[in-house]
């Protein structure tokens, strides 16, 4: 039984065999074989039913192979039985003209299926020249607007953060490590809109808010410096000077199903100049007395801060007089308007802290405090440091592009660079390029 039942399986797998697409190989074979029973280019009457039983394959599938040989004798051609459908079977690929799309107002370019309609194609035909790499994606971030007296300043202040000495050979950057930027950052306790990853079977995440234009959200007022490392690599001084938030504490009026009155709960706090000058002078002092290093306490110390109304000017008497007692040299000092570029917070800093702190919940303020804090103290100093090489290479590129913004921000690949040990300590510039910049600012 089991013997009849496998020459049926074997039949069966021979018939299916009959109706496949045969092989070039399969071809030249059965070639071959007719070649060799032929006499004078002829064959009898069953031959062909013979070579077809011995490929396994349909009478008819041998003689157009044989047709083909005739063919090409007939041309003078050398004889060629492979197969034809690879050239002519087949779906036709569409063919599109790639150069419309530059002329396609950007509006029309947002989306694939926009561009598809432009285009007047399907969108799988154009996501698939995506995929291909024919067409390319760009997020486009909004930049501040440059007047041409703002990239002057820019270009000023590009030419200051230069290692005076260095200037007769290679121009060099400072090391930056007496300078500590400060700025002002809104952190939410959650987002309208948050991507997740789940199984198919999980249920969709269902988050509530109140009001989602009335999201929690508290501003903090972040400082930090450039890390500083010993002879061996090892980090002596993480850059972090401190982060404080812009709260006040105040009883409940009321009580709730929460809390009985009287309770102390957290109110953010709007930021004016006074406020400023108070968390300068109560909070930024005193931490740099605290943290800063023994080795650089005879140099000046610069807090560098953007041009907002809020913040305090560099010869505030307040200020002054609370930096007297301190002991140090700590002054202000302004970054040119218009360019978050040129502070290490806007940089990088904050939107990695961003997302860190996102990956916590916080169901309340001061839920976000504690998470937004907790990041701070473990963010990685080797970050911080190389965010401020980061800030050398854009200041390299807004002198190439004569103080404006409209760059890429390079990449050094400085992970693979530390990993190597090579990572520099600064960066240096083009000679040609600071000689171009001087002479464009004496004009």
């Amino acid at each position: 039984m089991d013997v009849e039942q496998e020459q049926q399986d074997n039949e069966q797998v021979h018939d299916d065999d009959k109706y496949k697409n045969l092989t070039d190989l399969q071809r030249a074979g059965i070639y071959e074989e007719l070649l060799a029973r032929s006499v004078n280019r002829k064959l009898k009457k069953t031959t062909t039913r013979e070579v077809a039983n011995m490929f396994h394959v349909s009478v008819q599938k041998v003689r157009r192979v044989w047709r083909r040989v005739k063919e090409c004798l007939r041309q003078g051609v050398p004889v060629d039985v492979r197969s034809r459908k690879p050239k002519n079977c087949g779906r036709k690929r569409i063919v599109v003209d790639l150069s419309m799309v530059a002329e396609i107002p950007r509006s029309q370019r947002r989306t694939i299926r926009s561009l598809a309609r432009a285009l007047g194609v399907k969108k799988t035909t154009l996501h698939r020249m995506f995929t291909d790499g024919l067409l390319d994606r760009h997020s486009s971030s909004l930049k501040p607007y440059l007047k041409e007296a703002n990239k002057k300043a820019r270009l000023q202040f590009c030419l200051s953060m230069f290692d005076q000495q260095s200037l007769q050979n290679r121009p060099t950057f400072r090391d930056m490590r007496n300078i500590i930027h400060i700025d002002e950052k809104w952190f939410n306790t959650t987002q309208k809109t948050m991507k997740f990853y789940k199984l198919p079977s999980e249920i969709d995440p269902h988050r509530t808010v109140q009001n989602k234009n009335s999201i929690g959200k508290i501003m903090f007022l972040v400082a930090i410096a450039r890390p500083r490392y010993n002879a061996e690599g090892i980090c002596i001084f993480d850059g972090k000077i401190g982060i404080w938030p812009f709260i006040k504490k105040e009883p409940a009026p009321r009580k709730s199903d929460y809390r009985p009155r009287g309770t102390l709960i957290t109110k953010t706090i709007s930021v004016n100049r006074e406020i400023s000058r108070q968390f300068l002078i109560q909070k930024v002092l005193p931490a740099i007395q605290a943290v800063w290093p023994q080795e650089l306490a005879g140099e000046t110390i610069w807090i560098q801060q953007d041009n907002a109304p809020s913040h305090v000017p560099s010869n505030d008497p307040g200020f002054l007089n609370a930096v007297a007692q301190t002991g140090l040299d700590i002054r202000l000092m302004q970054q040119p308007s218009n360019s978050p570029d040129m502070n290490i917070l806007d940089l990088g800093l904050f939107s990695s802290l961003q997302s860190m702190s996102d990956r916590l919940v916080s169901n309340n303020l001061d839920e976000l405090i504690n998470n937004v804090q907790h990041e701070y103290d473990a963010y990685d100093a080797d970050k911080i440091n190389r965010i401020f090489l980061t800030l050398q290479s854009c200041l390299i590129e807004v002198m190439k592009r004569g103080g404006s913004n409209d760059y890429k921000i390079p990449h050094m690949y400085k992970d693979g660079l530390e990993r190597a040990g090579n990572l520099p300590d600064v960066l240096d510039c083009d000679r040609e390029l600071y000689e171009s910049v001087t002479q464009a600012l004496a004009e």
